[in-house]
């Protein structure tokens, strides 16, 4: 998938009107390519929102800012340390998983070797506060053509104070095929706010081939005593 930037979107018409619920219709650069139109909308309604050292509330998130990517569009909530569940998601993803993901983990669309991978970014996140950008991969499989996906994560507070929301937003490109399609994690770009430098993880994973199991150790038979000939006296 193409990269996106903040380039890619170049104002907003207006505000969501009586008690400044938030930045409506961003007007997103047509270069852009379909596949990531989402992905800037989502990103470019939390930048308007969010200043410097406070991260925008849950309560300002108003659907008519995110109208032309509401089907790719998710909010989570934050469960346990590096796990969040679906409190509203986009009809794109209930296509990818082939079922309603509200109230499922974030981790059900992720394949189980890379989870853990996708538990770090999601602390990030949190306690960063942070911005994950995680580039995905399914597999290819009979009934399943290819497939790839980008997962945008941005931080969200309480009413309290407390970072435990995301906004996010899941696009992909190619056909869904049979589902669920769950993805394999290429790579994990996590932004820090307020100028803190960006990194990147790339998942330390490899599959061990089906029924694999560790060479066994060579040892030498033990060497067979020599036969030797014995005479007694009657």
């Amino acid at each position: 998938m193409q990269r996106m930037d903040q380039d890619s979107v170049t104002s907003f018409t207006g505000f969501a009107g009586p008690g400044d619920r938030g930045p409506i219709s961003p007007q997103i650069s047509p270069q852009i390519s379909p596949s990531l139109r989402a992905l800037a909308v989502v990103r470019a309604y939390w930048l308007a929102l969010y200043r410097p050292g406070v991260v925008p509330a849950r309560a300002r998130i108003n659907p008519r800012g995110l109208d032309s990517a509401l089907d790719q569009t998710f909010i989570l909530e934050r469960i346990a340390p590096g796990h969040a569940r679906f409190r509203l998601a986009g009809i794109h993803l209930n296509e990818v998983m082939g079922m309603d993901v509200r109230g499922m983990p974030l981790s059900s669309l992720i394949n189980a070797g890379f989870r853990e991978t996708l538990s770090g970014a999601l602390e990030t996140v949190f306690d960063g506060p942070a911005i994950a950008d995680i580039h995905l991969t399914a597999r290819r499989e009979i009934g399943r053509p290819p497939l790839t996906g980008r997962l945008l994560m941005l931080p969200l507070c309480s009413d309290a104070g407390e970072v435990n929301r995301v906004l996010g937003c899941l696009a992909t490109e190619g056909a869904i095929g049979r589902t669920p399609r769950r993805f394999d994690i290429a790579t994990a770009q996590i932004a820090g706010l307020d100028g803190r430098p960006a990194h990147r993880i790339a998942p330390a994973f490899a599959e061990a081939p089906a029924f694999a199991e560790a060479p066994a150790a060579f040892e030498p038979a033990p060497a067979r005593p020599h036969l030797r000939l014995v005479k007694t006296d009657r």
